[in-house]
C-alpha cells in the first residue's frame, strides 16, 4: 500500500469521524477534507476544485430555486391541504394520503422543504381529528425520504450515481428510471406503516379541545407560562419613568421580558379615558401609571419591583387572556437544519427588533428552559415559544428556510398566490419535467431554464430571493466531497475497497456483493449525509460490478436507494430531525420504528433491484 493511499484513507477516516461527531458543519468538514487532500499533494488544485464545476452541483442549486418558487406561490401547500382534507375523519386515510402527497412532492423538490411546509398542516389536521400529531409526523419524514427515490432529481444520491455511470462510460439514468424501484420502496414503506405503525410509532397524547390550530393555550400549559406572568404598576417618580425598554436591559439583568403595556389614554376621548393595551417594543418609553405585563421568575420579579420601587399587582384570574387575544397570541417556533439562527444566543436573535416578538421560553428535548434564557445557544431540534401580534408571527412563518412556526398561521394565501402565480409555478415545473423526460435539452439546462423562469414570472421576487433559497450547505458539501472520490480513484483506494467487497462476498454471488453495498451504505447514511455516503460508495460499487463482469446499474441503484433510506436516527436526515421536537420523539423512538423498516426494505430491495435492473 503506497503512501498516498495510506494518507487518503487517514483523511477519509478522519472525515467520517468528524461527520459522525457532528460538532462541525458537514460542509466545513467536506472543505477541510478537500484542503487536506490538496495540501498533501494527493490531488492537484484543479482536481480539488473540479467538483464545483460538476453539472450535478448546478442542478442541485437550480432545483432549490424551482422548489422555492413552488413553495412561495402556495402551490404545494394548497395541494397538500386539499388532498389531506379528503381523509375526512379517518386516521388511516390521513396516513395513506399524507404519505402519498409528501412522497409525490419530495420526488420533485427538497424533502426538507416539503416536510417543513407540511408540518403545520399535518399538526392542524391531527388536532381537529382529536388525534396526536406524533402518529403522523414520523411517517411524514419517512415518506419524504421514500419519495426522493421516485425520480432522478428527487434526492442527490440519484444524481450522483447517474453521473458516476457517465464518468465510467455508461448510459446515464433517465428521469423516471428510478420510478419502479421508488414505487416498490414507497409501497413497502406504506404497507409497513399501515400494518405496524400503530405499534411502533409513538402516540404522545396531546389533550387538546381546540380544533382550529395547535392551541396557544395548550402551548402555554406545555411551557408552564401562566405561573410566570406578572403585572407591575409604574409608580410616580420611579426610575422607570421615561426610560426606553432597550435601555433597561431587563432580559440580561433580571431575566425578565415585558410583553404588554396597559396605559390610560385620555387624549382621544371626550368624556372618559380609554384603556390601551399594546405590545412592548425595544423603543417603547415607560410612562407613569403604566401597567407592565412581565414574564419571568418570581424571585427576579420581586427583586425588580424592589429595585425600582414599583407595585406588584395581584395576578389576574385568567392569565392566558393577557397573551391570547384576537390580535395577539403565542406560537412555537422550530428551527430548520440550515437555519441562520442556529448557534446564536437567544439575545442575539433580535426577534423583538426584527419582528416585534418576545421569546417566552425554550423547549430542548422536552425540557423547558427559562433561567438564563438570553444566554442559551440555539441548537438544532430546539423550539422556542414566541409572543406578539399574529401578523408578526405570520411574517416570521414566511422565513420557511430558517424556521417552522407551529400554531396560528395565516389562513389566507400568500401574496404570490393571490396574484395568480401558483398556476404559473405549476406550469414551469411541468415544463421542466417534460424537457427532462423527453431529453429535449440536457437535464441541467432544463433546471436552469426553470429556475430563471421562476424569477422572470415573479414566482420569486428577484435574484437575491432566488439565491437566498439555495441550500448552500448541500451544494458545498457535494462539490467539496467529489475530490475524495477522485483521490480514492487516483491512489487505488477504490480498487482496494472494491477488492475487499469482491474477495469477501464474491463467492456468494453478485447479489450478495450488491447486498453488502446496500447494507454498508445504509449504515453509513444513519450518521453522515446521504450525499457524502453516495459520493464515497458509488465509485467502489461500479468498480466492483466491473470486476465481477456484471451490470453496474443494480449496484449503483442499491447505493442510491440505501443512502436515502435513513430512518433509524433523528440525525440520519434533516426531515427526521425536523419532526423530532414537534412530535416529542426520542432517539429510542426512531430506533424502534426505523430499524425494522430498514430491515424490511433491505430484504425487498435485494429482490426488486435485480428484477428491474438485471445483473
Amino acid at each position: 500500500m503506497n503512501l498516498d493511499l495510506v494518507l487518503t484513507f487517514i483523511i477519509l477516516i478522519l472525515t467520517i469521524i468528524l461527520f459522525i461527531w457532528d460538532k462541525l458543519r458537514s460542509d466545513l468538514v467536506a472543505l477541510m477534507s478537500m484542503m487536506a487532500l490538496m495540501l498533501t499533494g494527493i490531488i492537484s488544485t484543479g482536481e480539488a476544485l473540479s467538483g464545483f464545476s460538476n453539472s450535478v452541483v448546478v442542478m442541485i442549486a437550480g432545483l432549490f430555486i424551482v422548489g422555492a418558487g413552488i413553495f412561495r406561490t402556495g402551490l404545494a401547500e394548497s395541494t397538500g391541504k386539499l388532498v389531506i382534507k379528503w381523509a375526512g375523519g379517518s386516521e388511516l386515510k390521513l396516513l395513506i394520503l399524507l404519505m402519498l402527497v409528501v412522497a409525490f412532492l419530495s420526488a420533485f423538490m427538497s424533502n426538507t422543504g416539503t416536510v417543513a411546509m407540511m408540518m403545520p398542516v399535518v399538526i392542524s389536521v391531527a388536532m381537529r381529528m382529536q388525534s396526536s400529531p406524533s402518529k403522523f409526523l414520523m411517517p411524514l419524514a419517512y415518506a419524504s425520504s421514500l419519495g426522493g427515490v421516485l425520480t432522478l432529481i428527487g434526492t442527490p444520491p440519484n444524481l450522483i450515481v447517474s453521473q458516476v455511470l457517465v464518468d465510467y462510460g455508461y448510459e446515464k439514468l433517465g428521469f423516471f428510471d428510478f420510478t419502479p424501484i421508488g414505487l416498490v420502496a414507497l409501497g413497502t414503506g406504506m404497507i409497513f406503516m399501515i400494518l405496524f405503525g400503530k405499534y411502533i410509532v409513538p402516540d404522545h397524547k396531546m389533550n387538546n379541545n381546540d380544533g382550529n390550530n395547535v392551541s396557544p393555550s395548550k402551548l402555554m400549559k406545555l411551557y408552564d407560562i401562566s405561573d410566570k406572568l406578572w403585572r407591575i404598576q409604574v409608580n410616580p417618580g420611579t426610575d422607570l419613568m421615561e426610560k426606553k425598554l432597550k435601555d433597561l436591559r431587563l432580559p440580561s439583568q433580571y431575566g425578565l421580558y415585558i410583553l404588554f403595556i396597559e396605559r390610560m389614554d385620555s387624549e382621544h376621548t371626550t368624556f372618559r379615558s380609554k384603556q390601551l393595551k399594546f405590545c412592548a417594543r425595544a423603543n417603547t418609553t415607560i410612562k407613569e401609571s403604566d401597567i407592565l405585563f412581565v414574564e419571568g421568575n418570581e424571585d427576579k420579579i420581586k427583586q425588580f419591583a424592589n429595585d425600582f420601587q414599583v407595585t406588584l399587582l395581584p395576578p389576574e384570574d385568567n392569565k392566558q387572556n393577557s397573551l391570547i387575544t384576537k390580535e395577539h397570541g403565542v406560537a412555537e417556533v422550530l428551527f430548520t437544519p440550515y437555519s441562520r439562527f442556529l448557534n446564536q444566543k437567544i439575545r442575539d436573535l433580535q426577534l423583538t427588533e426584527s419582528h416585534s416578538l418576545n421569546i417566552l421560553g425554550m423547549n430542548r428535548k422536552g425540557k423547558c428552559i427559562f433561567q438564563a434564557l438570553a444566554d442559551e445557544k440555539i441548537e438544532f431540534g430546539d423550539a422556542i415559544l414566541v409572543q406578539g401580534e399574529w401578523k408578526n408571527i405570520e411574517m416570521l412563518a414566511q422565513e420557511s428556510q430558517h424556521v417552522v412556526v407551529v400554531g396560528k398561521t395565516s389562513e389566507e394565501a400568500s401574496q404570490a398566490k393571490a396574484n395568480g402565480k401558483a398556476p404559473i409555478a405549476g406550469a414551469i415545473m411541468l415544463g421542466m419535467l417534460l424537457l427532462m423526460t423527453f431529453e429535449i435539452v440536457p437535464a441541467v439546462t432544463a433546471v436552469i431554464i426553470a429556475a430563471m423562469a421562476m424569477v422572470f414570472t415573479g414566482c420569486l421576487r428577484n435574484m437575491d430571493d432566488a439565491y437566498s433559497r439555495i441550500n448552500w450547505q448541500s451544494v458545498i458539501l457535494f462539490g467539496a466531497m467529489l475530490p475524495m472520490a477522485i483521490a480514492l480513484e487516483k491512489t487505488g483506494g477504490v480498487q482496494f475497497l472494491s477488492d475487499l467487497f469482491v474477495n469477501n462476498l464474491g463467492r456468494f454471488g453478485p447479489v450478495a456483493v450488491m447486498g453488502g453495498f446496500y447494507l454498508c451504505t445504509m449504515i453509513f447514511s444513519q450518521f453522515i449525509s446521504n450525499t457524502a455516503t453516495a459520493v464515497l460508495f458509488a465509485p467502489i460499487a461500479i468498480t466492483s460490478a466491473i470486476q465481477l463482469q456484471v451490470s453496474p446499474y443494480p449496484f449503483l441503484i442499491a447505493v442510491s436507494v440505501a443512502a436515502s433510506m435513513a430512518f433509524a436516527t433523528p440525525v440520519a436526515s434533516p426531515p427526521n430531525a425536523l419532526v423530532m421536537t414537534a412530535g416529542g420523539y426520542t432517539f429510542k423512538d426512531f430506533f424502534k420504528a426505523g430499524i425494522p423498516l430498514q430491515i424490511v426494505l433491505l430484504v425487498v430491495m435485494l429482490f426488486a433491484i435485480p428484477f428491474f435492473f438485471p445483473l
